[in-house]
């Protein structure tokens, strides 16, 4: 118990930040009309290339014996992938949806 509340003192403004993320967020995206919020997350989603960069720097960078550390970056890199790819196929049916026939 010691080492949590230990974890929790060092790391306090961390934790606010992310706190204070959360409810900035939720702010943020609620104030989103319904008619923008598929593009907004469509583009939301082709920016989580982010994620694929990130994992693939953490699984570089881990000890080759550390398969749980190779095991999670292989799973975010996959589902990274994943997303990406969703976003684009999203906007790119919304856009046929604006060409003229």
């Amino acid at each position: 118990m010691e080492n949590i509340l230990s974890l929790f003192s060092e790391n306090e403004q961390m934790i606010y930040f992310v706190i204070l993320a959360v409810f900035v967020g939720i702010e943020v995206i609620g104030g989103v009309p319904s008619i923008l919020h598929t593009p907004l997350m469509s583009g939301a989603n082709a920016i989580h290339g982010v994620v694929i960069v990130g994992a693939i720097f953490v699984m570089l960078k881990s000890d080759p014996e550390n398969y749980g550390t190779l095991l999670a970056g292989f799973i975010a890199v996959l589902l990274g992938t994943l997303n990406v790819v969703g976003g684009f196929v999203v906007t790119d049916r919304m856009l046929e949806m604006f060409k003229k026939k």
